[in-house]
């Protein structure tokens, strides 16, 4: 890369890593290209694939070869389409086109390992054996026709896992993809990772595997996170583009093992914390809210710092503020989700990050169907509802199908969720998840019982799967959600996809903007902010580092949003140790206590 003037700090760091990788790939050594918040990530793997092209690219074609690239979303694969101009030597697809690609051709071995996975013994005892079924992957729900079987999602992982544990199968991948980069590695399958670096890494013969993304910024469940395997050469990239030094030495602080230079070092900014220790109310004790002030407290101190910072220079409005809520005190009455919160209670991740699995099939399927409907993306839309686009042979067919949509969105408006649920499993050409339609057929063909009820075995056992051992049972949960308004799944969505960092698809996670307001507080029961900030300075005690690191990663990812200027208000009670750590990291004087709003 030419310059025509002096690199600034963040470039010159960014060429030092570049210069690094470059040598990995000259060598066919495999790496793990590790990018902080704003270093520019993506930018590095498009520039090692032009690189690659540049030197390989007319080799690998006449060879029927190509470089694999695996992403996390379709957004992602379609910008390496565009930015690589749709290069014949580069095939990039998600995770599961990937393993797809490669396991489709092994019908045999398909149809050995499928009665081997989780359910489908008893989706077989059903149907029959296997026999010659064709086995295909089209929407991830799993089903059993006369003719074939259709895979799930997780059931394309598990085999591809089983299959590169074959030598036979693992030539074949490398013969057709001798190079293969991991677009965000940290939330790629951990047991898919695990299986490529076991069987791979130091083979002769083996691809070379480039591996992209930042360990820290890891906020889904069933990502590997940070890796370290013999025979994966490390690459940290110190740079960071996005933020001014206000806010990276912040990040510094918090990360010294991998410190980030910036474009301009007098660049202004700032980035202070608010706590509210000075608060004189009653803190609340319940379970997963204990420290936090009440709902009407946490409303006014956020209206309270809102003002300061507007008497700053801050601009509440989209596009150029955002607010990050790492807390669950008075969201759901303001968001408009009252009723979901009610009731799952306590359980907020089984709502806000989509562990119930009605609200998963809500808010990832039905609303984006309904969006895709109402932009004309019918294709999206039928996939997306897991039906098949049909065959529209006239124009009667057509305004049926566009009747039935336009019922679906007006349910949605006027209807509760048991109401919407019901017409999707009642309309021709909608599908439910596997998951979901057991449950309704249960609720429906269940005697009805009173509130409080003992759960049946398998109830008993379905709720320990879930993680839901609460007073009532799923069925009576069921019930209760079924009454709600679906309206508030429409604010529910809202609220996900564009008020928190654990945004489907990385909504907000690959995102930044001017400025942030960050209040964090209670009311997850998988975070603690305190808690590990407190550990920060005492030590994190054996056995808890999952707990941590969940915890880090979001507050890295929220605190690493921002260009300009950085706020973050606590709600819940900051301990000493945890005080440490925030002066440390943000330095004493940007440490400010609000007083008692009373």
């Amino acid at each position: 890369m030419n310059h025509s003037a002096p690199l600034n700090p963040a470039q010159a760091e960014a060429e030092k890593a570049m210069a690094q990788l470059f040598e990995c790939i000259r060598a066919g050594q495999s790496f793990v290209f590790e990018a902080g918040a704003g270093a520019g990530k993506t930018y590095s793997l498009i520039e090692a694939l032009e690189r690659l092209l540049a030197e390989r690219g007319r080799s690998l074609v006449r060879q029927h070869q190509q470089i694999a690239c695996i992403t996390f979303t379709n957004v992602a694969k379609n910008e390496i389409d565009t930015r690589t101009d749709r290069h014949p030597a580069v095939y990039s697809d998600t995770i599961h086109g990937f393993c797809w690609s490669l396991l489709k051709d092994q019908q045999s071995e398909l149809r050995r390992l499928v009665p081997e996975l989780k359910k489908w013994p008893e989706r077989l005892a059903e149907a029959g054996e296997i026999g010659t079924r064709q086995i295909n992957y089209e929407l991830g729900f799993p089903h059993v026709e006369d003719d074939g079987l259709s895979l799930s999602h997780d059931d394309v992982l598990d085999l591809m896992t089983a299959c590169l544990g074959k030598p036979k199968f693992r030539r074949m991948m490398t013969a057709r993809y001798p190079i293969l980069f991991i677009d965000e590695y940290q939330d790629t399958d951990a047991d898919f990772v695990n299986a490529l670096m076991t069987h791979f890494l130091g083979q002769p013969g083996a691809p070379l595997i480039g591996l992209f993304g930042d360990g820290w910024q890891k906020i889904y469940g069933d990502g590997c996170g940070t890796i370290s395997y013999d025979g994966l050469t490390p690459i940290g990239k110190g740079a960071n583009f996005r933020s001014v030094p206000a806010v990276v030495n912040v990040l510094n602080k918090m990360r010294p093992e991998l410190p980030q230079a910036v474009e301009d070092e007098d660049a202004p900014g700032s980035a202070v914390i608010y706590h509210t220790n000075a608060w004189t109310g009653a803190r609340r004790t319940e379970a997963h809210w204990k420290g936090d002030v009440s709902p009407e407290a946490a409303k006014a101190y956020m209206e309270r710092v809102k003002a300061l910072l507007t008497e700053d220079g801050w601009r509440f409005e989209p596009g150029e503020t955002k607010v990050l809520m790492l807390t669950h005190n008075l969201l759901a009455q303001e968001q408009g989700y009252a009723g979901i919160a009610a009731v799952f209670g306590g359980r907020t991740d089984a709502f806000v990050k989509k562990e119930d699995a009605h609200i998963a099939f809500l808010v990832d399927v039905v609303e984006p169907a309904c969006a895709a409907f109402a932009a004309k993306r019918y294709g999206d839309m039928f996939a997306r509802l897991g039906g098949s686009v049909p065959q529209i042979t006239s124009p009667q067919r057509k305004a049926a199908i566009r009747a039935s949509m336009e019922r679906l969105v007006a349910l949605r408006t006027t209807g509760t969720i048991g109401e919407v649920v019901d017409y999707l499993r009642a309309e021709d050409g909608f599908h439910l998840p596997e998951k979901v339609e057991s449950k309704e057929a249960n609720l429906l063909n269940a005697v009805d019982k009173p509130a409080g009820t003992t759960p049946s075995e398998a109830e008993a056992a379905e709720e320990k799967e879930g993680g839901e051992q609460q007073s009532a049972t799923w069925m009576e949960r069921l019930r209760q959600l079924r009454q709600v308004p679906y309206a508030e799944i429409v604010a529910l969505e809202q609220f996900i996809n564009g008020m928190t960092p654990f945004a489907t698809k990385h909504g907000v996670k690959g995102a930044q903007f001017n400025n942030v307001l960050v209040v964090v507080g209670r009311g997850w029961n998988q975070y603690n902010f305190d808690q590990m900030l407190a550990w920060v300075s005492k030590g994190i005690p054996r056995g808890k580092e999952a707990t941590f690191e969940r915890s880090r990663n979001l507050f890295y990812v929220a605190c690493s949003r921002p260009r300009k200027r950085l706020a973050v208000l606590f709600t819940q009670e900051v301990s000493p140790s945890a005080m440490d750590t925030l002066k440390s990291w943000f330095g004493a004087g940007s440490v400010q206590e609000m007083y008692d709003v009373g």
